[in-house]
């Protein structure tokens, strides 16, 4: 398995992770605004919920995980938890100066303003952790797949 599908499959683990803390927040709260709804607003389809979770997991899954897989042998940090929440806060900072510049930054008042930021940072945070540990599991797994292939005759 290469890295790049390495890093998708830990994204989309990491994606489904953070999209449980997401869907507690919109049914049971919501607290602050769901940030499917911030994400369909950015891509002009704002209140669009369903629209915003398929973005979500194509962005958690498929450029940010495929992203990962890519930088993570280059990214500091000790362990790969640390690695991706470096990653995945940079990606939030990425995120917040994109607003920022490109978009429009009244996404981020009324019921959103700071708690919707806080949010989104604190679930990039658990999205980094998840996204490092299963990221680590899948080169381990393959390390360990190949120390026991290593020396054994082909079956041909």
């Amino acid at each position: 398995m290469s890295r790049v599908q390495k890093g998708m499959m830990a994204g989309l683990f990491a994606t489904v992770a953070v999209s449980i803390l997401e869907a507690v927040n919109v049914f049971a709260g919501p607290w602050v605004e769901p940030s499917p709804l911030f994400v369909a607003s950015l891509i002009g389809m704002p209140g669009n919920l369903a629209v915003g979770w398929i973005a979500h997991f194509i962005a958690g899954t498929v450029i940010l995980g495929a992203l990962f897989g890519i930088l993570c042998p280059r990214m500091p940090g000790q362990t790969p938890e640390t690695k991706g929440i470096i990653f995945a806060v940079g990606a939030w900072a990425v995120l917040m100066v994109a607003v920022f510049l490109f978009g429009d930054p009244r996404i981020l008042r009324g019921s959103g303003g700071f708690g919707m930021v806080a949010w989104m940072l604190v679930s990039h945070a658990v999205f980094g952790i998840v996204l490092g540990n299963v990221y680590a599991r899948l080169v381990a797994r393959e390390k360990r797949a190949a120390k026991l292939m290593d020396g054994v005759a082909p079956a041909h």
